[in-house]
């Protein structure tokens, strides 16, 4: 018993880490676009309204990434405390678990990611059209 309680602490750590991980890039993504947004206003180039989409569409994909190997660890943490994988070995390998949960592009077009990062792809459209338009 304690080989497991030990084990599920280990996989509640990256569990942690990920969700973690995934906070920071969001935290990252809005500074980003917001320091493009303050770039383009201060030298009216539209040219940093589109550098602002590789951080978003990146930052994107890796909060996906994350997203993903949390709930490859999740499904692995009740796994093991359901019995159904030993703690002999103290495996972190979530392959045995990988069929049971979404893959990796439906998790990041995942009805929790869509509407964030969906939602600064609007921003940046619309900052791109208003940059365009002349000032009255």
């Amino acid at each position: 018993m304690d080989k497991t309680i030990a084990h599920l602490g280990f996989i509640q750590g990256i569990i942690t880490r990920m969700g973690a991980n995934s906070f920071l890039l969001k935290g990252w993504s809005v500074t980003l676009v917001a320091a493009m947004f303050a770039l383009a206003v201060k030298d009216a180039d539209k040219r940093f309204m589109l550098m602002a989409y590789f951080p978003v569409f990146v930052f994107w994909a890796l909060d996906g990434f994350f997203l993903h190997q949390e709930k490859l660890f999740r499904k692995l943490y009740e796994e093991v405390a359901s019995g159904g994988v030993s703690s002999d070995a103290f495996t972190l390998n979530t392959r045995v678990v990988r069929d049971k949960v979404p893959s990796a592009i439906s998790v990041t077009f995942s009805k929790t990611l869509v509407p964030f990062h969906g939602a600064i792809v609007i921003v940046v459209l619309f900052a791109m059209f208003m940059l365009s338009e002349p000032c009255q």
